[in-house]
């Protein structure tokens, strides 16, 4: 896991563009502005979609880590609008 304290969770592995990033949004707007939510996802589509999207919402991306088993770990900060 990486050095990175975040307060939620979600896994998109099971989902499909685009209920990846809607189930991603879903996510991080249940949360209080700065808080961190950690996004795990499959490699491919969501990993080139999913960033992206999240920076177009306004919110701080922290890390893209590479989870080594096809899955990456997307941290995102929300940072209201």
């Amino acid at each position: 896991m990486a050095d990175i304290a975040f307060d939620d969770q979600v896994d998109i592995t099971d989902k499909v563009c685009p209920l990846t990033f809607v189930k991603a949004k879903v996510a991080i707007e249940e949360l209080d502005d700065g808080e961190v939510l950690a996004i795990r996802m499959n490699d491919g589509e969501p990993v080139q979609n999913v960033p992206r999207s999240m920076k177009e919402e306004g919110h701080k991306i922290l890390k893209l880590e590479d989870n080594e088993d096809g899955t990456y770990t997307l941290y995102v900060r929300k940072v209201e609008d």
